[in-house]
């Protein structure tokens, strides 16, 4: 699986090093998680990788259109592997999880402004806010306490 990764670090010209295999490796496995966790789960491996070399090797990705970066109101910036289909995202407001939801219709931009002010719109970013299943189910029984539905 690493060549795959190599193979993707040469087709957009960036050189293959162990940090850069190691970031999408870490975002292959584990989608939408900030820089400080993506620096633990590549220290995982490599213990000497600094900081710095995370956060030029995230920059460098998400340049190249390996890796987007995404980043809900009042949240971290996140970083996840899939890239170029326009899909956008739902967001806990309780616990902060993030998942993927495809184009609401059709291709990118996928959405049509009712104005676009003469812009050639090429992409449109939508995030769905709400409470993972999870969160639901925790707060489900203060939820019936209080009387609401």
């Amino acid at each position: 699986m690493t060549s795959d990764l190599e193979d993707q670090l040469r087709a957009v010209s960036l050189r293959v090093t162990r940090p850069r295999v190691a970031v999408l490796a870490a975002l292959r496995d584990h989608p939408h998680v900030d820089t400080d966790t993506v620096i633990a789960l590549v220290r995982a491996d490599q213990p000497t990788v600094s900081h710095q070399a995370v956060y030029d090797v995230l920059r460098a990705l998400t340049a190249a259109g390996l890796v987007r970066r995404i980043q809900p109101a009042g949240a971290t910036a996140r970083y996840e592997r899939r890239v170029g289909d326009n899909h956008h995202h739902v967001v806990c407001r309780s616990c902060g999880a993030i998942a993927d939801v495809d184009c609401a219709v059709g291709e990118a931009p996928c959405l049509t402004a009712s104005d676009d002010r003469g812009f050639a719109v090429d992409e449109a970013e939508v995030v769905f806010w709400g409470t993972c299943p999870r969160c639901a189910t925790e707060h489900l029984p203060e939820i019936r306490q209080s009387g609401r539905k």
